[in-house]
Parts: C-alpha cells; sequence; structure tokens
C-alpha cells in the first residue's frame, strides 16, 4: 500500500499487477477552469480519469459544503458518491498527480484521507516526472468505469473551521500554517479575496518549498528539518495548515507526513473564509 508518495518506477510495477489500481489525473488552472480537462485530452497517463477542482472537488452550494471559502469542500457523503461514480473499492490503490507542483492532486489525496480511504498516494513529480521516465500518455476522454458500492469510513484526517481557529488564536494548541506565496501572506498584494494580511500568529511556509529542482519533494530528511525550524520548538502534533483558498496548504500538510510527522489539521476554508467576517482579526507583515 502506498499512503504519501509514489514513484514512477513503482506506478509502472503496479500497472503491470493485477491489483485494483485507480490513476486520477488532477491538473487545473485557478485563472481558466476550462483548461484542465484540455490538458488532460491532450496527454494522461493510460488509464487515468480526470477530477475537476470545480465541479469534483468542490462543493456546488451552501447545503453541499462542508467548508466555506473560494472552493468549499463538499459533504462527505457528495464526495462519496463520486467516488462511486469514479470506481473506487476497498482494495483500491489510488495515484493522483497533476502538472501544477503537486498542488491540486494534494486536494484529492487529502480528501481521500478524509473519506476513510487510506490507499492513496502522490506520483512524486507529477507528469512531468512520468513522461522524463519515458512513461506512456495516451488522448482523448477517460476510459469508462464501472461504478462501484465503495461506502464511506471515519476520517483518516481532521478538518477543523473557522470557528475553532478563532478559539484557539494564540494558543499553544495551536500553530497555523500558512502556505501562500510571501507577499500574500504580509498583505503587500492580494489578487483573489476582498483583504489583504493574514491570521493573527500564522507562519508562512509557500507550498512551493516543498519540492526540488527537479519537481520532486525533498528527501524526508531535509522536509523534517525545515519545519523544524519553521516550528522553532512549536508542537508539530498543534500545526493548522490553510492557505487562500484550502488547494496549496495540502502539499504543506503532506510535506510534513513525508518527513515521518504525525497527520496534522486542515482549515480548508482558510484566508478567503477567514477574512469575509469583518470580526475576525487580521495581521500584516
Amino acid at each position: 500500500m502506498f499512503t504519501t508518495l509514489i514513484t514512477c518506477t513503482e506506478l509502472q510495477a503496479l500497472q503491470q499487477s493485477a491489483a485494483p489500481l485507480l490513476i486520477v489525473d488532477c491538473t487545473a488552472d485557478l485563472m481558466n477552469p476550462a483548461a484542465g480537462l484540455r490538458q488532460f485530452l491532450d496527454a494522461h497517463i493510460p488509464g487515468a480519469t480526470h477530477a475537476d477542482l470545480d465541479h469534483d472537488l468542490s462543493a456546488h452550494g451552501v447545503a453541499d459544503a462542508a467548508s466555506g471559502g473560494r472552493h468549499p469542500l463538499p459533504r462527505r457523503e457528495v464526495f462519496a458518491h463520486w467516488l462511486r461514480q469514479i470506481g473506487l473499492r476497498t482494495d483500491t490503490q489510488v495515484v493522483v498527480y497533476d502538472r501544477n507542483g503537486l498542488n491540486f492532486c494534494g486536494r484529492l489525496w487529502w480528501m481521500l484521507k478524509w473519506a476513510g480511504h487510506e490507499a492513496v498516494a502522490v506520483l512524486d513529480g507529477g507528469l512531468a516526472a512520468w513522461t522524463a521516465a519515458a512513461g506512456a500518455v495516451e488522448s482523448g476522454p477517460a476510459t469508462a468505469r464501472t461504478a462501484s458500492d465503495w461506502t464511506l469510513q471515519p476520517p483518516l484526517r481532521e478538518l477543523v473551521t473557522a470557528a475553532d481557529v478563532l478559539a484557539h488564536l494564540d494558543q499553544p494548541d495551536q500553530t497555523l500554517i500558512d502556505a501562500r506565496a510571501a507577499p500574500r501572506y504580509r498583505g503587500e498584494v492580494e489578487p483573489l479575496d476582498p483583504v489583504a494580511g493574514h491570521i493573527p500568529g500564522a507562519l508562512n511556509r509557500p507550498f512551493g518549498l516543498n519540492l526540488d529542482e527537479q519537481g520532486r519533494f525533498k528527501s524526508a530528511t531535509t522536509l523534517r528539518a525545515e519545519f523544524e525550524t519553521l516550528l522553532a520548538g512549536r508542537d508539530p502534533a498543534s500545526v493548522v495548515h490553510q492557505c487562500g483558498s484550502g488547494v496549496s496548504a495540502l502539499p504543506n500538510l503532506l510535506a510534513m507526513e513525508v518527513a515521518g510527522f504525525p497527520p496534522t489539521r486542515l482549515f480548508a476554508g482558510s484566508w478567503s473564509e477567514w477574512c469575509r467576517d469583518p470580526s475576525r482579526p487580521v495581521a500584516k507583515g
């Protein structure tokens, strides 16, 4: 079972085995929502299906939402329906990837854990690493898959709300890590949300810092040292990850697990939910 990362060589071996396998391409473009599917149709790993960030991995209305923000999580029951439609089974190994620095596939990796499915891993290096390793690609629509009767299991990862974050501000049992770029964290620019700045007390670690020059995750040893430096003695178990809309926080959360830390928590609504309530405090700098 692969539960954090999987290499191209390991995925190629799985493809040759008889083990149940589900490959999902999570390529997306925040500025051009239609681009992800177009890129999938142009080229994807054979047998892969496509997960659309807005249609499949986000809620479509308040009634279906499990969080706030620009990309609200769908309720677990809504997400489970989609997982059944793409053929997930209890014994399926899921592999997720993208073309976006392992940003969007981290969302599906976490959501599957949240739905109770442990056997899910991110393809280290994404599609670029796959093609560099002479991995085959195909074009056109995804191959049709038979729907399953998969059911939700107890969550394996923890979701926190804006109320939870507010209640624990400045408390030692909560350490926020903000994955946005440093200028957005500092409040110097804000291209997407109505207010600039960050949640008071949050530490900043832009999600791209987890990858090396080849676009793969840094070694576990390196990642552990970097997070220990960032935390500066704070308890790793206190960490809550956030970003702008709950998507790019996930590479940080995954990186901590690659580094050997126990699972940490996610504030999925993130800054986009936090800043819409003027009663919540805002910090800059």
